[in-house]
């Protein structure tokens, strides 16, 4: 079973499951019907530039709440018509909003007959999926930056199953793979949930911008104990100081700048984290939750097996002409212990031994 630290976001994902794509030429998009036709007549006629009469747009309104299992307290606001280059249909803006606030804007088709309604998804096949999760100015673990496959982690310091990942999955891909594996963490921090996951990551940052080595080690160490940052207490200054010194301390232990490593700490300039949860949340990547790998492109979410995730990486390997190394060979079964005799029974150790 996959598990999540999930985001309490605002997010209306049921719109995505309006429906399922028709598979046309894999060139450019894939249409996937969302509603069909009128029950009585048809809205018709429809054209770029002439809005929809209130009658017309609420029998569309109606179609789009009862295929999106959208809540109730949702608004739709139906937009003007806009020519598409889709032909004979045009397209149709459909704004969606939250009682709090937030928004999402979906583009229809809807035909010039106004009998269908239909979702358009495009598909850019000119960009090399590898290349568009960014791993630039970060730093790496495992193989060089021309090493076949690359991992992308969007890492929340704060997040358990990220530290539960972290201290399963990397060791033995590393070990497996060797140099063949670049892995590279991006920032994003749930701070709704995690109050002092966006000062883990500044304050690692501050160490990546001068050493890997103490980046990682810096990382290493907050996962593993992640539970102790704040005390019994779970106080947040507590643990904001803790995350600093640990930051400073590692900086002494790597010889770093330490004046430009403290001047970094006490800024605490968040700006490149934000920068990069805006782009973890971007239409591009659709990031949400934590962990959440991309693997030369490929998005994976969630802790999973770890045959699942060596799949994963075989199959990049092979797209890049590479032979994946053999699967680990699994433990032998232990033998069962030898039948002894109360005389020949080893005396019990004492308590501390």
């Amino acid at each position: 079973m996959r598990v999540k630290c999930r985001i309490l976001r605002e997010i209306i994902e049921p719109v995505l499951k309006l429906s399922a794509p028709l598979r046309l030429l894999p060139l450019l998009l894939a249409v996937s019907t969302v509603g069909c036709h009128a029950q009585s007549k048809s809205l018709g006629p429809v054209q770029a530039g002439q809005k929809l009469s209130q009658e017309e747009a609420r029998r569309v309104e109606v179609l789009i709440r009862s295929r999106s299992q959208m809540p109730p307290d949702y608004t739709v606001q139906i937009g003007l018509p806009k020519a598409s280059d889709i032909s004979g249909f045009e397209t149709l803006p459909v704004t969606y909003t939250s009682p709090q606030g937030s928004t999402r804007n979906i583009e229809f088709l809807i035909s010039n007959d106004g009998k269908t309604l239909a979702q358009m998804n495009r598909f850019d096949l000119s960009q090399d999926p590898k290349e568009k999760v960014s791993a630039a100015g970060r730093p790496a673990r495992g193989g060089p930056e021309n090493a076949p496959v690359t991992i992308v982690g969007f890492d929340d310091l704060e997040c358990p199953y990220c530290a539960q990942m972290h201290a399963e999955l990397f060791p033995a891909i590393l070990n497996r793979y060797k140099d063949k594996v670049r892995v590279v963490y991006r920032d994003f921090p749930l701070s709704e949930i995690h109050p002092w996951a966006v000062r883990a990551a500044v304050d690692s940052n501050c160490l990546g911008s001068q050493s890997a080595t103490a980046y990682w080690n810096y990382v290493d160490y907050v996962h593993a104990h992640a539970s102790e940052m704040g005390g019994t207490e779970k106080s947040l200054d507590k643990a904001k100081q803790s995350l600093d010194k640990l930051a400073l301390d590692e900086g002494g232990k790597n010889k770093l700048d330490q004046p430009m490593l403290t001047a970094c700490v006490l800024k605490q300039d968040a700006s490149k984290v934000n920068a990069s949860v805006m782009d973890g949340e971007s239409d591009a990547l659709r990031v949400g939750s934590t962990p959440t790998l991309f693997i030369n492109g490929e998005k994976i979410e969630g802790v999973n097996p770890i045959d699942t995730i060596y799949a994963v990486i075989d199959r990049a390997l092979v797209a890049a002409g590479e032979t994946p190394p053999p699967p680990p060979a699994k433990p032998a079964p232990a033998a069962a212990p030898a039948a002894s005799t109360p005389a020949a029974s080893a005396p019990a150790a004492k308590p501390g031994t």
